[in-house]
């Protein structure tokens, strides 16, 4: 029976086949064309869809690098405006530029209680509060020789003060903008005077630290009179040497030749990295770098500065003051650019003030990196300060 079954299948294959060779050849070829496209269409799927996705890939990258450029564009225009309204704004408002000479809000280190010298390491050391005005109250620090360490302990404001009348000489310091007599680089430098055999007294002018009032020119300088004259009344016959750094040295000179004017000058003076003039210390300060060429410059920050009442003009009071000086200042400072603390001894030394006293200029070469604030590092310093002032000393009572 299969055997009769397979000759009907292939005779009705062959019969298909026959009777559509002539009519069904093109049906045959368009079938298998389809089924080819069919084919081709399969086998191009996978790739297809990878170039819609790396094409929807890349419009999202192109979208979000778009995005990224646009936040750019909003922050470079937000930067430009600031940038060009500033000169504006310290224009308009003379203060802002005062508040960014003093610091005075800035009162690093925080958290520490000016009330308690001991806290930083000052185990010899008194708090006291003067009152050079009314509604004025500054913090003052005293600190006595290192010898007198353990005599210190436990005594009373006025044991120190009696204290000031021993023969021991005295230094007045004068510290610089920002911080409290309690910043870190100030308290190093009262241990190694401390150190030496100086009494030093430090204070925070009006304003700064726990000194009450506000800041100005006149104000510190009047501070300082006060503190100067407070001293005096206690010292007998003891050398006193005023210390100014920084913006101090601004104070110091402003100090010294008010009191050389009325003929009651300190034994000494010493200016740590000193300027010429608040103009000019503006001018080469790091942050005025980037306003430095625009146009206009002296007029939208330095004429605020002096129409604020600000001067701080050494170079002018050193023409004025007839004691001896002594200028520190370090190669590598940032601050207050070593050209200017060299400029101001260029005008100091020639001058007439100066004929019977000793002018001298000590810079601190950069490799060393004592840079604005640590020249209390140097191992000459105290050997700097033994000749200078022994000899300021003899030319006082002389």
């Amino acid at each position: 029976m299969r055997k009769r079954t397979e000759p009907v299948a292939l005779e009705h294959e062959r019969c298909v086949a026959s009777g559509s060779s002539s009519s069904g050849s093109a049906a045959a070829a368009l079938d298998a064309d389809c089924r080819l496209k069919q084919n081709l269409r399969l086998a191009g799927k996978g790739p297809a869809e990878q170039r819609c996705a790396a094409d929807a890939g890349m419009k999202r990258a192109l979208g979000r690098r778009k995005g990224v450029w646009l936040r750019l564009r909003k922050i470079l225009l937000c930067v430009l405006g600031l940038y060009v309204a500033i000169p504006f704004l310290v224009k308009l408002c003379p203060g802002i530029q005062a508040k960014l000479i003093f610091l005075n809000f800035v009162r690093v280190p925080y958290f520490i209680d000016l009330k308690k010298p001991q806290d930083q390491g000052l185990n010899h050391t008194c708090n006291y509060y003067l009152q050079p005005e009314e509604d004025v109250t500054i913090g003052v620090w005293h600190t006595v020789p290192a010898v007198w360490w353990k005599n210190a302990q436990g005594k009373d404001q006025m044991w120190y003060e009696d204290a000031l009348a021993s023969n021991y000489p005295i230094i007045l310091y004068l510290h610089g903008n920002a911080g409290t007599r309690g910043g870190d680089h100030r308290v190093e430098l009262y241990k190694v005077l401390s150190s030496l055999g100086y009494h030093v007294v430090t204070f925070d002018y009006r304003g700064w630290g726990d000194s009450a009032g506000t800041p100005s020119e006149r104000g510190m300088t009047y501070d300082a009179l006060h503190v100067f004259d407070w001293i005096k009344a206690r010292s007998g016959d003891n050398p006193v040497y005023i210390w100014g750094h920084s913006l101090g040295t601004g104070v110091a000179t402003n100090l010294v030749r008010r009191l050389c004017e009325r003929e009651t000058p300190p034994d000494a003076l010493i200016l740590e990295s000193p300027f010429t003039n608040i103009r000019e210390e503006a001018k080469s300060h790091p942050f005025s770098v980037i306003y430095r060429y625009f146009p206009g410059f002296d007029w939208f920050f330095l004429d605020p500065i002096t129409s604020s009442g600000i001067k701080f003009a050494n170079d002018e009071n050193v023409k004025h003051i007839s004691c001896s000086l002594l200028i520190l200042h370090a190669e590598d400072d940032p601050v207050v650019p070593f050209q200017l603390g060299r400029k101001l001894y260029n005008i100091a030394a020639p001058s007439r003030s100066f004929r019977d006293f000793k002018v001298q200029f000590i810079p601190f070469h950069s490799d060393l990196g004592y840079r604005h604030k640590y020249i209390y590092k140097s191992p000459e310093l105290p050997r700097i300060l033994r000749e200078f002032l022994g000899r300021s000393k003899q030319e006082h009572h002389h």
